[in-house]
């Protein structure tokens, strides 16, 4: 014979289930990052467990008093099917115990004191000034490199900027005169648009190696930098300017100024402009790469830099790269852990919960027993 007794029961789990999963699953959602700092928590659940069976005990402190069906009907072969109405009654009657429950569950949590951790980093760099110094004698639109020995020097030195974002750099450009295309700057868009513009034929004819290095001193001579460096490109031999590659060696030396220097061309003949037509164009001939690298080496020796020769742009970008990896930005990083209190809505949640219980068990579950 078919047990009626098993429908109050459900009916009675019913707002208790309902409370226990939704905070589970408020839980659930927040629980990711979040620590416990106590486990007082540990009783509350002790004290809900305790709540939970007193609830369920038959004819206990929690016994409820809505619709129930005397044992004598129940035993009956036509004892009364339950309907939605009574389904709907018994829940409702067991609504202040359910409310009890999540309040009980909610300080559960709150008791165990959830805490959203947050890590803060506070970096300081050790940087690096840096100022790319650039040849822009005719020489450099010799055709050894693609499209020419200029424009593969200033695309790979766009690529060297892009990786040193943390450095303040600065580009010098010469010929037979130097100037400053642009000041040391952490505005690396700033730069590479500097480097972008550079053409041969913007100053005085000539290869000025003397010159150009030492305006590039003069921008870093006055930096509080940890790190100062220059990185210094040529095709050719110093045959102009006021300024002997070796003074101005010597006070990089003075302010404490390593130069890279690196010698551009092939090694043998390149198809170099030798002339200019009529038309503006240059016109190109077979010469032969002439670099003074007993200079170059003597002034990165100097200044405690390196020399480098890039006979072509897969050699360029691999000394871009050594560079890169010989001059490295160090960071001092401070990290520490700050943690905030999570536990304000759960007690919120538990307020509310038992107080609405209490309000139901003064009002409307009164009317209800009526």
């Amino acid at each position: 014979m078919r047990d009626p007794n098993w429908q109050p029961h459900v009916a009675r789990a019913v707002p208790h289930a309902v409370a226990l999963l939704g905070l589970a699953i408020a839980w659930s959602a927040e629980r990711e990052g979040v620590t416990c700092a106590e486990h007082w928590g540990w009783l509350g659940l002790a004290v809900l467990i305790l709540h939970l069976v007193l609830s369920f005990w038959p004819n206990g402190p929690y016994a409820a008093q809505g619709m129930w069906w005397s044992p004598s009907a129940l035993c009956k072969a036509d004892a009364p099917a339950w309907t939605l109405r009574d389904w709907g009654v018994s829940i409702w009657m067991e609504m202040p115990p359910g409310l009890r429950t999540l309040g009980l569950a909610a300080l559960s949590v709150a008791l165990f004191r959830p805490q959203t951790a947050s890590t803060v980093e506070n970096m300081t760099r050790e940087g690096i000034d840096m100022v790319l110094t650039m040849d822009l004698s005719g020489s450099m639109l010799s055709k050894d490199f693609k499209p020419n020995r200029l424009e593969s020097a200033k695309d790979v030195a766009m690529e060297f900027v892009d990786s040193r974002p943390f450095d303040r750099i600065g580009v010098v450009a010469y010929e037979g005169e130097a100037f400053t295309s642009v000041p040391i700057t952490t505005d690396h868009i700033v730069v590479k648009n500097g480097l972008g513009q550079l053409n041969t034929g913007q100053l005085q004819g000539g290869t000025a190696i003397g010159t150009g290095l030492a305006t590039a001193v003069n921008r870093l001579k006055g930096s509080e930098a940890e790190s100062k460096v220059v990185v210094l490109l040529t095709d050719g031999e110093n045959n102009a300017g006021q300024i002997e590659p070796r003074d101005a060696a010597q006070l990089a030396e003075l302010n404490g100024i390593r130069v890279y220097t690196i010698g551009v061309g092939t090694i043998g003949k390149a198809k170099s402009p030798v002339a200019i037509l009529p038309n503006g164009n240059y016109k190109y001939d077979w010469v032969d790469v002439k670099i003074d690298e007993v200079t170059l080496q003597e002034i990165a020796s100097a200044t405690g830099g390196r020399y480098f020769r890039a006979t072509n742009e897969d050699k360029l970008e691999e000394i871009y790269r050594e560079i890169d990896s010989l001059e490295r930005t160090q960071f001092n990083v401070l990290r520490y852990q700050r943690k905030t209190e999570a536990n304000g809505t759960w007690v919120l949640l538990a307020l509310v919960a038992l107080v609405t219980e209490f309000v139901l068990k003064s009002t409307l579950s009164k009317s209800a027993n009526a």
